[in-house]
């Protein structure tokens, strides 16, 4: 099964005949990245379809009374990077198997939440959005990581990148 299907198997609305058994129905890398995606796509575009898309992801997930907290911080979250940034935060079509380097970025910068690796944190919020203003950026990704390692999707340490390979180095890090 393609990440396509899956995406679009686990995006069916309540009560559609669908397999909760796949592996892919429990990766915490996937509820990151697509909801990252989802929710940037919906300040991009303007298009609240975008949203509902994640919302449904995560109710089918996560059940409705879990997803209600997990989007509400994710929603969060997002918004401080989309605000923060200095450019337009980069993303792949809602339908894309491939993650990009943003979404990349993202799914790395919660992944170092949750394992507490602070400097591999901020350097990936400072290459997500390309400026000091962390502090924000910061808050809503600890809230949103511990929102989601409380549902036990925890984001494996391998998504950890080096953030410094997406960084121009003629730019550094204020603390």
């Amino acid at each position: 099964m393609t990440s396509y299907s899956i995406l679009r198997e686990l995006n069916q609305a309540p009560g559609e005949d669908r397999d909760h058994r796949h592996p892919a129905a429990v990766a915490p890398e996937l509820l990151v990245g697509y909801g990252f995606r989802g929710w940037i796509a919906g300040y991009q575009t303007g298009d609240v379809q975008c949203w509902a898309r994640v919302w449904r992801l995560y109710s089918n997930i996560l059940g409705p009374p879990a997803a209600t907290g997990a989007v509400d911080y994710l929603a969060s979250w997002a918004k401080s990077v989309n605000a923060s940034s200095r450019r337009s935060v980069e993303i792949s079509s809602l339908e894309a198997c491939e993650i990009c380097r943003d979404e990349c970025l993202a799914i790395s910068l919660i992944a170092a939440s949750q394992h507490q690796t602070c400097p591999a944190m901020r350097a990936c919020a400072f290459a997500l959005i390309d400026s000091s203003l962390l502090d924000d950026v910061l808050y809503h990704t600890e809230t949103f990581a511990v929102t989601m390692r409380s549902y036990d999707k925890i984001v494996s340490p391998e998504w950890i990148v080096n953030a410094n390979a997406f960084v121009d180095p003629s730019v550094t890090i204020a603390n």
